[in-house]
């Protein structure tokens, strides 16, 4: 093989190799930081999986916030009308966390099917709803319950 010809063939095969290698590493990267939204329906069929960061969101039922006296410690019970998830946190909740409140938690499923979670986002005003929840308490027909107790609670 002519010298030239060897030298511009290692060229191209350094060039895609390093192609391949920043490709192989983006999406490593990106698989590591994706958080896939599950209903409380969805955990509960099995569809969601364990020990792999998740978000999942609904209504926080009322009467199942519970509080450790000791620690920063909550338990509670997130639904979207035809399941319930439990959802266990530990940390300082945000202000605007209550019963009957739309949340999303970001956390790790155990294997008794509690999400462990490492952050609670509550909805930031009266009319707002994390799309996520939205969406799925639309799907279960809870969102006009949701809906009917607010304009209740705003008179």
């Amino acid at each position: 093989m002519n010298p030239v010809r060897k030298k511009r063939l290692i060229i191209v095969l350094a060039i895609l190799l390093g192609v391949a290698a920043t490709v192989g590493l983006g999406l490593a990267a990106l698989k590591q930081n994706i958080n896939l939204f599950y209903t409380p329906t969805e955990i509960a069929n099995g569809d969601a999986p364990q020990d792999i960061r998740i978000r999942a969101g609904g209504l926080v039922k009322d009467g199942s916030v519970t509080r450790s006296e000791d620690t920063l410690t909550v338990d509670f019970i997130v639904t979207d009308g035809d399941a319930e998830v439990t959802i266990q946190y530990r940390g300082i909740l945000p202000d605007l966390f209550r019963e009957g409140q739309g949340i999303v938690a970001m956390g790790r499923l155990n294997t008794d099917g509690v999400l462990i979670a490492d952050e609670v986002l509550a909805k930031h005003d009266e009319n707002y709803m994390p799309p996520e929840v939205s969406s799925a308490l639309e799907k279960t027909g809870m969102l006009k319950h949701y809906e009917d107790g607010q304009k209740e609670a705003n008179k």
